[in-house]
């Protein structure tokens, strides 16, 4: 799950996507006012609240999601676990799952300096804002 997988470079080859300045595509639904801001930057919207445990670190956390860019163009999807606070996913999905109940599903988006900076990833431009639709299917 390559697209996933930590890499940020903090060089700054050009200027990265601003999440308060940019133009969502409307079928997003991106509302950033109805969202919670985060102290990193993160942007979170309670899509549905679970009702099982919640996720914290060091937890196995299996989830399903969507990940596209600004434009809304779907550069991942899919089911895959990963240990929560290990530096095993981008330090904005580690985030935006931390916090959520078994069940729950949320929407984040996440700034370059939380995803892959100014280097980008596969089909993920540098300087990217991500957005993710995440469902927290387990966690063991």
């Amino acid at each position: 799950m390559s697209v996933l997988s930590v890499g940020c470079s903090d060089s700054d080859v050009f200027a990265p996507e601003v999440i308060e300045e940019t133009e969502f595509a409307a079928s997003l639904g991106i509302n950033l006012s109805s969202m919670t801001k985060t102290a990193s930057g993160l942007y979170i919207e309670e899509i549905q609240l679970g009702e099982g445990e919640e996720a914290s670190a060091g937890d196995l956390a299996t989830v399903t999601y969507t990940g596209m860019l600004s434009n809304a163009t779907t550069f991942d999807t899919g089911t895959f676990s990963f240990t929560l606070g290990s530096g095993g996913v981008i330090q904005g999905f580690d985030e935006g799952v931390t916090g959520m109940r078994v069940g729950g599903i949320r929407r984040v988006v996440i700034p370059p300096e939380l995803a892959y900076g100014n280097t980008g990833s596969g089909s993920i431009p540098p300087g990217s804002i991500l957005i993710f639709r995440i469902q927290l299917d387990a966690l063991n």
